[in-house]
């Protein structure tokens, strides 16, 4: 039976007039332009730089802990101009995303086994959970509790994972923030909107200087800060005027690109034999580009499809069973065309092997020889003909 969700997991708040909104937007916007220039003479007086490498398209070194201008940007935003009722239900939020940046900026500089920063983020989103930001349409404290864990974690990784063109993972967050901020003032979710209107003003402060040609990276810092923001603000919206196996999708499609570009990099790694987390020029972005597109066009047009993914959330946020689902199928048909026809571009030299690696064996070759090798056990089993 579909079920709804009732209007008590919905925080009850006196509506938030857009002149604070705005106000919100604007500190933030004019925090991150401040601070980046500063945070850029610290990356480069204190050696937190990109060093150029095969697998990155820069060719000289450019300063990272951009994140660290975005992290103040909103945090002091909410601090000076926020509801203080606001800041304090989002204090689990904030918390998390502090922790994620912390993460960045120890990676940034000195470098971070994926271990570690993967026992980081299961521990943020399990702050969310027991501070009541979680996902609940499972119905069930054990499946709600995993799903939280992995969307908290694959969203972060996903933006973590866009960061690998000038502007691009800047843009998109800026984008689903957005149509977050939209989704939030349509369904009067006033806890929702500051957040997602303090990440927008933060973004494109920081795009000022991150667009092609970048003057600075926001790294790890930023990466997994905005994909943490960005993911628990997902988990925060409720809809309590539609079906919750319907309105599951809208952070789905508004967060789509990210989750786009990690399922088509993981799935085309495990074909040809790539281990999945060595770094290469085999993302969407470089797709794009060895499809015709300069650097600047490929990040626009993901910012054009990331705008046409979120408009499909704003229709399904308001369909009913049916047509939720219609849209959702539409966007999955594309979503497979799409990635069938970017894996038929040449991707022979985008993920180089670190010196002295074993060398990559494609899945198809693997399975063929284990094929090869268990016809090969059977026909030494077998007895010979007898003369």
């Amino acid at each position: 039976m579909l079920t709804q969700i009732t209007t008590n997991q919905v925080p009850v708040l006196t509506p938030l007039p857009i002149g604070p909104l705005l106000l919100i937007f604007l500190t933030a916007l004019v925090f991150s332009v401040v601070a980046t220039p500063v945070v850029k003479r610290l990356a480069r007086r204190y050696d937190v730089l990109d060093a150029p490498s095969a697998r990155k398209i820069h060719a000289n070194p450019v300063p990272l802990l951009g994140g660290a201008a975005i992290y103040l940007a909103v945090i002091l935003s909410l601090v000076l101009v926020g509801h203080l009722e606001y800041v304090q239900q989002m204090a689990s939020i904030l918390i998390g995303a502090t922790l994620m940046s912390m993460l960045g900026v120890w990676d940034d500089k000195w470098g971070l086994r994926p271990l570690v920063k993967l026992i980081g983020q299961v521990g943020a989103a399990s702050l969310l959970y027991f501070t009541n930001v979680r996902v609940e349409f499972l119905h069930d404290p054990v499946l709600n509790y995993i799903a939280t864990i992995l969307w908290v974690v694959t969203i972060t990784n996903a933006l973590n994972l866009m960061d690998n063109m000038d502007g691009l993972a800047g843009g998109v967050a800026a984008v689903a923030a957005v149509f977050f901020f939209l989704i939030a003032t349509l369904t009067d979710q006033n806890l929702i909107a500051p957040l997602s209107a303090v990440l927008v003003g933060a973004c494109i402060g920081f795009l000022y200087y991150n667009f092609n040609p970048a003057s600075i990276f926001m790294g790890d810092t930023g990466s997994l800060f905005l994909g943490f923001m960005l993911a628990a603000v997902g988990i925060k919206l409720r809809f309590p005027a539609n079906f919750d196996i319907v309105t599951w999708m809208v952070p789905v499609l508004v967060l789509g690109v990210p989750l786009f570009d990690t399922t088509l990099v993981t799935l085309s790694r495990i074909r040809r034999g790539i281990p999945i987390s060595r770094g290469g020029k085999d993302h969407f972005s470089h797709r794009l580009v060895a499809l015709g597109l300069t650097r600047r066009e490929a990040v626009l047009v993901l910012y054009l499809v990331q705008g046409a993914l979120g408009v499909a959330a704003l229709v399904v946020m308001q369909a009913d069973l049916i047509e939720g689902y219609a849209v959702g199928a539409v966007v999955l048909v594309c979503a497979i065309v799409a990635a069938y026809k970017l894996e038929q571009v040449d991707l022979t030299q985008t993920n180089p092997a670190p010196a002295g690696a074993r060398p990559d064996v494609p899945l198809a070759h693997r399975l063929s020889r284990k094929k090869r090798m268990a016809a090969a056990e059977q026909t030494a089993d077998t007895p010979g003909r007898q003369p």
